[in-house]
């Protein structure tokens, strides 16, 4: 079986209420996220997860509230002797915009994409404004985009699960590695959304759902079913993983 490593990037944050990651919980606080692109070293092919913010803040203040350093997506993939070109494959939890600003870049890759967030990125409900179809032009134009409908295997160890959390195309990704299954969430949300503070659990809630999801009542049951599957549970914007170079360790 291939395993692999996973090596978090911070390429760009967000400084927003934190309701808008836990749902009926924390509203008015406000809160500093990482937004990741991961490099998942191991087998044959150069594989990222998600492509970040084309122009990301650079601040000691961000920096301190997320515990890790900010980089550029090129500073980020040099440090494993990467340049974009060099990517084969980039897998998308979902396409708000903060997730796919540098997917241009990427000349050679394969885009694995679900066909939902195809379609409401192209057509847009006026209450979901990250989506950006700018941000996808030349990879579509280049016929770059390959589509998935449901869960699929893209390369042996790593997988992809419709999670519509969040989004209705969102996917996770399950990655084998030496320690067990790896899964990076397709919802944005935090470690706290799935272990929550006893206030939550005394209400008979095991876990949090996003503050922004498509339907609350599917994405706590989603939820259930990553954390039951997952050995290692990746957040999509866990502040822990940005001082982290390798996961596991």
């Amino acid at each position: 079986m291939t395993v692999f490593t996973l090596h978090p990037m911070v390429i760009g944050t967000k400084v927003f209420d934190k309701g808008m990651m836990t749902y009926q919980h924390d509203y008015g606080k406000s809160f500093t996220i990482p937004i990741y692109c991961w490099y998942l070293e191991g087998g044959d092919k150069k594989i990222l997860v998600d492509t970040g913010e084309m122009h990301p803040i650079k601040s000691d203040d961000r920096e301190n509230a997320v515990g890790g350093k900010i980089v550029t997506f090129e500073e980020g993939l040099a440090k494993w002797g990467l340049k974009p070109e060099d990517i084969d494959i980039v897998i998308h939890t979902h396409l708000h915009n903060d997730h796919c600003e540098n997917d241009y870049k990427c000349v050679n890759a394969e885009f694995y994409v679900h066909e939902l967030e195809l379609k409401h990125i192209r057509d847009p409900h006026p209450l979901d404004f990250r989506y950006l179809e700018d941000f996808i032009y030349e990879i579509s134009e280049n016929k770059q985009i390959k589509t998935v409908s449901g869960d699929c295997e893209i390369v042996p160890g790593i997988r992809v699960l419709h999670t519509p959390a969040h989004t209705a195309g969102g996917l996770s990704v399950a990655i084998e590695t030496t320690e067990g299954t790896a899964i990076i969430t397709g919802f944005c949300c935090l470690l706290e959304n799935f272990y929550p503070p006893k206030q939550i659990t005394a209400m008979e809630m095991e876990v949090i759902p996003p503050g922004t999801h498509i339907n609350v009542n599917e994405a706590y049951d989603i939820m259930l079913r990553i954390k039951e599957e997952a050995d290692i549970l990746l957040p999509l914007h866990e502040p822990k993983f940005a001082s982290m170079e390798s996961i596991p360790q």
